[in-house]
């Protein structure tokens, strides 16, 4: 899309939120004003750049005159570099769901509790990070191992404010796939190191407008819920089981206390799966490249490896390597994930310019 057209759609955006009847229908309202959020940016830096370009041509004329203005005229034409880098950066074709919330699932795989014990670091790792970008999380569901790790685990990340750049979805979709361990497990009586893996999936919630689930698509059980370590913590049949017949997509969730409540958690969790499942389909079909999120649980395919010998956090995607994984696990995961922000930017903007 043009400038032209942006700030043709940004004026009208600004008269449609100071319009009061507008606001009478609360999700129109926010769906205007997200979009608002988004062009703020844009017409910023382009207004920005207008007006250097403006003090650009006064201070050329100036120096004709005086030569002390050509100094000026110089450090302006490096100003508007900038500025046309930024507004080109900002022109980058965007993930439509950057700024959704999303569903995180973390689930143990080759390693057995070394890996549920590692899972539940990741798990803390994630939860210390919402906290830092104050963001809202609710555990979903979760079946624990017997040394107090996680077997699997969903949790939902919302993000409380309205700013795009803190969008949950645009930083931690890069989090999906096998997150490998390097260490001495605690069950490991010799001193050895192991090698274990967990898998991580993200996918971005989705409203129920967005995704239809006929009745008839699905197949729902009901069981007993069992706690850690397997000790029975509920008597009645409250946990749910739901199968998507067309995908195969199976959610269970036995955290609530009633078979409704679970019920309602695990079908937030299918929507947000299918709406996945859809979207990937779609862009697919029209070729464009999505990172894919490793669907097996493997020690040999692998996004991020954490050494804890060499306190090392490598994600090799991206080749961003430091020394700093006790900060990491502690939540402060800032530095990889700028990494592979700036890596999908740079991509976008290539793929933009051919």
């Amino acid at each position: 899309m043009k400038l032209d057209d942006l700030l043709g759609e940004y004026y009208e955006l600004e008269q449609q939120l100071a319009d009061p009847a507008v606001h009478a229908d609360q999700a129109r309202a926010r769906s205007l004003a997200k979009r608002y959020s988004q062009l703020t940016p844009i017409i910023a830096a382009y207004r920005e750049l207008n007006q250097v370009e403006s003090d650009i041509e006064a201070a050329q004329e100036l120096a004709a005159e005086d030569p002390a203005f050509a100094d000026e005229a110089k450090q302006l034409a490096e100003q508007r570099e900038e500025l046309v880098e930024r507004l080109r950066t900002l022109l980058v074709p965007r993930d439509p769901n950057d700024d959704k919330d999303v569903i995180l699932e973390v689930k143990a795989g080759e390693g057995g509790e070394e890996s549920a014990l590692f899972a539940g670091d990741l798990v803390r790792m994630y939860l210390r990070y919402a906290e830092r970008q104050g963001w809202k999380t609710e555990i979903i569901s979760a079946t624990y191992s017997d040394l107090g790790g996680y077997k699997d685990i969903t949790i939902a990340v919302k993000n409380r404010g309205t700013d795009p750049a803190k969008g949950v979805w645009r930083q931690l979709k890069f989090e999906g796939g096998v997150h490998r361990v390097q260490r001495v497990p605690v069950t490991e009586s010799q001193g050895r190191i192991h090698t274990s893996a967990v898998g991580v999936l993200v996918v971005p919630e989705a409203e129920e407008i967005e995704v239809e689930i006929n009745d008839n698509d699905l197949r729902i059980d009901v069981y007993r819920s069992s706690g850690p370590g397997g000790q029975s913590v509920n008597t009645t049949d409250s946990a749910v089981r739901i199968t998507h017949l067309p995908t195969g997509i199976v959610v269970s969730c036995q955290n609530e206390k009633s078979q409704l409540q679970n019920k309602e958690q695990a079908l937030r969790v299918l929507r947000a799966r299918l709406l996945a499942e859809a979207q990937a389909a779609a862009e697919a079909e029209a070729q464009a490249e999505r990172r894919s999120q490793v669907r097996t649980v493997d020690r040999s395919e692998r996004v991020r490896t954490y050494n804890f010998p060499e306190n090392r956090i490598s994600d090799h995607r991206v080749g961003y390597k430091a020394y700093n994984l006790d900060q990491v696990l502690d939540g402060e995961l800032s530095g990889v994930i700028q990494a592979l922000m700036d890596a999908d930017t740079k991509e976008r903007l290539e793929a933009a310019q051919q």
